[in-house]
């Protein structure tokens, strides 16, 4: 792995809100999503898959799940990039567990890819651009490593717009998933917890979905697709490098 880049403001929230957590991160991920993390993720492979990928870089990969994923569906060789070193280091086990040959890992941002333009045939990133500073910028850059007809693809939280749905995900992300966090995780989960509900809404106030589809757009991404998951929970948007 890379040495560790250095972060601007908004990577250091990241760095802040993931420390400590890499060790339970996979088990913890679904116990508190109810499983629906698998879902997404899921649909998130679909969509590059569709697109036949030999090279993949995977952003903001974590703990790998979705960089494994990828390379058991597809046979495709797998660039796995994230900011923060220990879950990074998490991911690196986690490929090694598995044994297989088709994933690397790197230390990297994802506003400052190691990569040469147009060098993937395709690109994933999860839960990335609450952590940036400047969300269209870094839609340009992940667009910029990306092949013309390469399949983008995203994996975010998102809030449910339905007058029955929201008040009941206004609850749970507000009261119930920070004791839960901290019933199952400790006090690592109990922070990360209080931070995600309040951080999914401030950053949707900023960047709603019709600007994110504009921004993807004016970075050279077209045949923009959004799909909402699990009541409105989750988003899986993909498109294809123009």
């Amino acid at each position: 792995m890379r040495s560790p880049p250095t972060p601007a403001p908004g990577n250091l929230v990241a760095r802040q809100v993931f420390e400590g957590l890499a060790d339970h991160y996979d088990r913890l991920a679904e116990w508190l999503s109810f499983w629906q993390n698998r879902r997404w993720r899921a649909t998130l492979v679909d969509a590059v898959a569709a697109g036949h990928p030999g090279v993949v870089c995977d952003v903001a990969t974590g703990t790998a799940g979705v960089a494994l994923a990828l390379a058991a569906r597809t046979g495709a060789q797998v660039v796995g990039v994230d900011l923060d070193e220990g879950m990074a280091r998490r991911g690196l086990r986690n490929v090694r567990a598995a044994r297989t040959s088709h994933v690397a890992i790197a230390v990297a941002r994802g506003e400052q890819l190691p990569l040469a333009d147009a060098s993937v045939d395709a690109l994933s990133f999860t839960y990335l651009l609450r952590y940036v500073d400047d969300p269209a910028a870094t839609i340009g850059e992940l667009a910029r490593v990306v092949r013309p007809g390469g399949v983008i693809a995203n994996l975010e939280f998102a809030v449910p717009t339905s007058c029955l749905w929201h008040p009941l995900w206004w609850l749970y992300t507000r009261t119930a998933l920070p004791l839960a966090g901290l019933l199952t995780g400790g006090m690592a989960w109990y922070r990360v917890g209080r931070f995600l509900g309040p951080s999914i809404t401030n950053h949707y106030r900023r960047y709603p979905l019709e600007w994110t589809v504009r921004a993807w757009e004016r970075a050279g991404i077209g045949e923009v697709t959004l799909r909402r998951m699990s009541l409105g929970g989750g988003i899986v948007m993909w498109g294809r490098r123009k």
